[in-house]
């Protein structure tokens, strides 16, 4: 299904850099890459595939504008599956703008969002799962996110939801003949063995619905809130998190008045930080709100980390707020420990950990125990490659296929002819069909498209 058009975009990330990198694709690629393209070697006689050639490109009247490799890459053995050209420029923002208008005045127009992806799939050079799998690469937070997103890159995915679609295909072939047949004595499909079929490929779909479950930390990050009572050292703790000062630190009380979000990664894991307003009756409407919002952030949150003044210890307020989220999701951290003798006591079933927020003491125990501690409640060790996990619109998908298979179970229990089981079954296949792009509907498509980024 090749396009009649031909379009380009930048494919690099906007701004200074060392390199830029304009991708054309489409059947008027070469004609448009020769047109611009001047060799430096006088023995140049055309574009060898897939090897870069050094040259000057130009405008389309034929004025310099740099000095550049340029590559042309024929179809079908493209990422597009089309005929390919790039040109590698200098990574000045008006330097790659200019090739890209020269190369839209030759005829070619601006790619959409994520439609060189988009192509790759039409043209057969992958599925949907694997066309999804690169703006997951692109997009992941930590290198545990690229390992996930590269097993649905590599196909895996793809296979095996292919794979349990022919199992399904095979039963609805056995359902056929029973259905065609009925006059024939043939046991082509007893309930038993239809159960067993059924119940092997939920089981298998069960198992990816668990394996998104386990990552979504991993994809999505994890909510970490920093909450305590006012000028206890959050946003000193934040600042010594993030290795550099983004709060703003006072002698004066209620300094942070809404919230402050911050993303890092607590040993891989990927982590949204959240500084908010401290713990204390206000008259200010203004932080009175900020207080309200940091109640309903930490219910919400992972993981609370309750910064408690070690010279004052834990009173009324925090036990309130270990009330409400519940102690398995607060981890008490008792900061200026280098301004005691001795720790305070700390509520019964709280871990906790010691900290000196100023002089950045304790602040790597604190961020194992604080990983440990969202791991050993989410289920989720950390990805390994070759884990497969469906993504948010493919786990509902499955999610749609397994209550199909659900209420089918019930309907082969009830005993209903094998003509209304059959409609199920074939519900069933079509929403697997749909994971990895041979029925999707044409919105779906296009949702999935328009998140991509530009020049993908």
């Amino acid at each position: 299904m090749h396009h009649s058009d031909t379009i380009a975009a930048i494919a690099t990330p906007l701004g200074q850099g060392g390199i830029g990198i304009i991708r054309i694709s489409g059947p008027d690629a070469a004609a448009i890459l020769q047109r611009l393209f001047r060799s430096s070697s006088a023995s140049f006689a055309g574009f060898r595939p897939r090897v870069l050639h050094h040259g000057r490109i130009t405008d389309a009247i034929g004025e310099p504008l740099d000095d550049v490799l340029a590559v042309h890459m024929p179809g079908p053995r493209t990422f597009t599956g089309e005929d390919v050209a790039e040109v590698h420029c200098h990574g000045g923002p008006a330097i790659v703008s200019s090739v890209l208008e020269a190369v839209f005045a030759c005829g070619a127009r601006p790619a959409d969002a994520g439609e060189f992806t988009k192509r790759a799939f039409l043209n057969g050079r992958m599925d949907l799962t694997q066309a999804e799998a690169v703006a997951e690469m692109i997009a992941a937070p930590v290198k545990s996110g690229v390992r996930l997103a590269q097993a649905k890159l590599d196909g895996m995915l793809g296979r095996r939801i292919a794979e349990l679609r022919g199992q399904l295909e095979l039963v609805r072939m056995k359902l056929c003949v029973a259905v065609d047949f009925p006059e024939e004595d043939i046991e082509c499909l007893s309930p038993e063995e239809f159960l067993d079929d059924i119940s092997s490929v939920r089981e298998a779909i069960g198992e990816l619905l668990r394996n998104y479950e386990r990552a979504r930390c991993w994809r999505e990050g994890v909510l970490v809130v920093l909450a305590g009572q006012v000028n206890a050292g959050k946003s000193s703790l934040m600042n010594g998190l993030l290795g550099r000062t983004r709060a703003i630190v006072t002698d004066i009380p209620g300094t942070t008045r809404d919230f402050l979000e911050e993303q890092l990664s607590f040993e891989g894991l990927p982590v949204r930080l959240v500084d908010t307003a401290g713990l204390r009756e206000t008259g200010d409407i203004v932080e009175q709100e900020g207080v309200r919002i940091s109640r309903d952030l930490a219910s919400q949150a992972d993981l609370v980390l309750l910064v408690v003044d070690a010279r004052n210890g834990v009173g009324h307020a925090e036990e309130e707020l270990i009330t409400s989220v519940g102690a398995d999701r607060v981890l008490v951290v008792l900061n200026k420990v280098d301004l005691v003798e001795t720790l305070p006591i700390v509520p019964a079933g709280c871990a906790h950990v010691a900290v000196s927020a100023k002089r950045g003491e304790g602040l790597d125990s604190l961020v194992a125990m604080a990983r440990g501690h969202v791991l050993s409640r989410r289920d989720g060790g950390e990805p390994q490659a070759g884990d497969l996990v469906p993504n948010l619109r493919q786990s509902r998908a499955l999610r749609d296929a397994l209550e199909e298979l659900d209420l089918l179970q019930q309907d082969i229990s009830l005993q209903l002819p094998y003509d209304i089981l059959g409609v199920r079954l074939e519900a069933a296949c079509t929403i697997l069909s749909e994971i990895t792009g041979e029925t999707t509907p044409d919105d779906i498509l296009n949702r999935i498209f328009e998140s991509f980024c530009i020049g993908k």
